[in-house]
């Protein structure tokens, strides 16, 4: 890596080449670092806004999930048959869930390798159990904090290995160029004629401990490739169980022209607010009581049994709730365990009540006729008794059918009472606050088998890399982000191992964004200085916000867009409702851009996220507004309103009318894409879904195509 400093009408920028930039210090960030210095390619340094402040360093559940292929017991199993099971949950290409089946044992054993502490027998097996949407029981767990301990395991041989990494350094843009080459057909994307394709060349970057002046910390890279693994958009959401410390970066890839697909496809589910997490498996498994208060914490009540025709269903469905966690529109009929969630929801946001998880006592009993109290239930032994089927194997199984459900959870897990209890929560005493929450992107940017965006030599990795489709297993995500930096590695060290651009030749296809970036810079720290801004007003506005006497109009943005995509891009969505929102959101956007405010230059890294922030949230909103105009229905993890549809259950309210998305439909059959053109217009188009491809296993001609060196194309 060569250090260097240019000019650019008279700032002095620190400028650093290198052949691959990776943005983001999350597990599969690491990894594509870490594999492409194994495999030679030494010229390798990392840029993160906060080391180990990701999702992967900071999330988990009762028992986080690992998913792979099946490699113990007496049920066969095969990556093909786990390529199948991806493919089958919808809207994912076949050659990527082919390429992460295959890659998922390899993956999983060096995290082995690394010391990461799967559980094994004396035999050697690593045995798995049943995930959410999962058919094998191939998901594993090193506990809570599995994707924790993935971190620190790769984070100590990055740092072994010597690898830079620019710390505190926030990336706002991707720098980017456009090549012609007659040899090329139709570019894929938003390229549009055949001869012209934009490539990343580098990245600019806010060094957040330089920040003396309006342009002092910025610092340009020059980079051959650049491995984007930032994560998923938890800044999205107003209900987010993500980290606070992960917000996401996608909307510097979208303003660089990155294809984005599935946006439609998140997932949900229920978590605690304080801290963040999420309340599957063993939380719910152990049968808690379900109860919501006023505002103040008055008036308690059991508000699913007025819905619930007896106590026993209610049960039944909180368990189920264990490994049936994610919100499904599909688990919502008979009782079934998702209208918990979208119960939850209605008393949240439609009565404006707090809802909480009690641990300390059972659910009340009641039947058809009974008085449906809070009073009932308290003997914890005529609870245990009506503990049926299903529930009742897996508690006695687990030797868990304890008076309580508090008790019973300290005798399955452990250590999920004592994570809580670490963040000054005691399950035993206190009760704990929840919603449903933005958990995980199925959706994201699109990148082919070597993990590629249309945006050529941008790797985007992990959660930002759009591989889930509608419905995945639990656990998916940390295999996909493994195989997904493990293979853009391979390809960059077999294809673009190349120097980068010159300096002069980087300095003049960079400019223009530069100094679009520089002078919004100056215009945050100098309203006067913005597009159409009213001198004597913005001085007026910032005098008073820095004097704190007017509330952050930056802040109440971040708020707008939050609390806009919880509405109307979350888990319950009305078409009669998305079109407002999306010209609210494009509004929103354009006020930022021409009248951006910051306290001071130390603001400027919150006020360049509010932006980044803001754009994907638009383009999120575009893409479900494209769904839903075309007719989709309820899928995946969210409900489509529909007044022709469904009633969720009896004694529910009319407007809370679905309809279920038809298996195999044509929507099914496609993946939405979405993407801006260079002049920041959007674009949508919907392409047919890619089969698993068929193979040609024959193995002297795979040997001769390996020895030949034809793999990695």
């Amino acid at each position: 890596m060569r250090k260097s400093t240019i000019d650019l009408d008279g700032t002095p920028l620190p400028l650093f080449s290198l052949n691959t930039l990776v943005i983001g210090s999350g597990a599969a960030a690491l990894n594509a670092a870490l594999r492409l210095v194994e495999l030679g390619q030494s010229d390798v340094a990392i840029a993160t806004e906060r080391w180990g402040g990701g999702t992967s360093n900071n999330a988990g559940s009762d028992k986080q999930t690992y998913y792979k292929v099946s490699c113990c017991g007496e049920r066969p199993d095969s990556p093909l048959e786990m390529a199948k099971d991806l493919f089958g949950g919808g809207c994912m290409h076949g050659d990527i869930a082919l390429c992460e089946a295959y890659g998922s044992l390899p993956a999983f054993f060096r995290l082995v390798d690394m010391g990461v502490p799967f559980p094994r027998d004396r035999y050697g097996a690593y045995p798995g159990y049943t995930t959410d949407h999962d058919p094998r029981a191939r998901a594993t767990s090193a506990g809570p904090l599995t994707s924790h301990l993935m971190f620190e395991a790769l984070a100590g041989k990055v740092q072994s290995r010597g690898i830079e990494v620019f710390d505190r350094h926030q990336i706002v843009a991707l720098l980017t160029t456009t090549d012609t080459d007659p040899t090329k057909g139709q570019a894929t994307g938003a390229t549009g004629s055949g001869t012209r394709e934009r490539r990343v060349i580098g990245a600019l970057a806010l060094d957040t401990t330089r920040l003396d002046t309006a342009r002092s910390g910025f610092v340009l890279f020059n980079a051959q490739n650049v491995i984007l693994g930032t994560g998923g958009p938890g800044g999205l959401y107003a209900d987010s169980v993500y980290p606070t410390s992960q917000l996401g970066a996608m909307g510097m890839a979208f303003e660089a022209g990155a294809m984005g697909h599935n946006l439609t496809e998140s997932q949900f589910g229920l978590a605690s607010l304080a801290p963040r997490w999420n309340l599957s498996g063993s939380y719910q498994q152990v049968i808690p009581r379900y109860v919501s208060t006023d505002s103040r914490g008055g008036d308690e009540r059991e508000f699913l049994n007025a819905f619930f025709p007896r106590s026993k269903a209610l049960a039944s469905a909180v368990f189920l709730k264990g490994y049936q966690w994610p919100f499904d529109p599909r688990k919502i009929e008979g009782h079934g365990s998702s209208l918990i969630d979208l119960l939850v929801y209605r008393e949240r946001r439609i009565e404006s009540r707090r809802v909480y998880l009690d641990f300390t006592r059972n659910p009340s009993s009641y039947g058809p006729s009974s008085v449906r109290s809070s009073a009932a239930g308290r003997d914890g032994g005529s609870f245990v008794e009506r503990i049926t089927g299903e529930a009742r194997e897996y508690l006695e199984r687990s030797d868990a059918l304890a008076p309580t459900p508090i008790e019973r959870l300290e005798r399955m897990n452990p250590p999920a009472v004592e994570l809580f209890r670490r963040h000054g929560v005691d399950l035993g005493k206190d009760r704990l606050e929840i919603s449903v929450c933005a958990q995980h992107n199925n959706g994201g940017l699109v990148g082919g088998v070597w993990w590629e965006s249309n945006l050529r030599h941008l790797f985007p990795v992990g959660e930002v890399n759009g591989t889930h489709g509608v419905y995945r297993p639990g656990g998916t995500a940390l295999n996909a982000g493994q195989v997904g930096g493990q293979r853009a590695a391979q390809y960059i060290a077999k294809h673009n191992r190349g120097e980068p651009l010159d300096e002069q030749g980087f300095l003049v296809r960079a400019a223009p964004l530069i100094r679009r970036k520089l002078a919004l810079a100056d215009a945050m720290n100098d309203p006067t200085l913005a597009a159409g801004a009213d001198s004597a007003g913005a001085v007026a506005a910032v005098a008073r916000m820095r004097e704190g006497r007017s509330p952050d109009p930056a802040c109440s943005a971040r708020q707008e867009l939050q609390d806009r995509m919880s509405r109307f891009g979350a888990h319950v969505r009305d078409p009669r409702a998305i079109k407002p929102a999306i010209a609210a959101a494009w509004k929103l956007l354009k006020d930022l851009q021409t009248a951006p405010v910051a306290a001071s230059v130390r603001d400027l890294p919150r006020r360049f996220r509010d932006l980044d922030l803001c754009l994907p949230h638009a383009v999120y909103l575009e893409a479900i507004g494209a769904y839903l105009n075309s007719g989709g229905g309820s899928r995946g993890s969210y409900l489509v309103l529909d007044s022709q549809g469904a009633t969720p259950c009896d004694g529910l309210e009319a407007g809370w009318e679905y309809r279920l998305e038809a298996a195999r439909s044509e929507m099914d059959s496609k993946i939405l894409e979405i993407w801006l053109d260079e002049k920041q217009e959007v674009h949508t188009r919907w392409t047919p879904i890619r089969p698993i491809p068929a193979q040609d296993l024959w193995f002297e001609r795979v040997w001769q195509d390996f020895r030949e060196d034809r793999i990695v194309q």
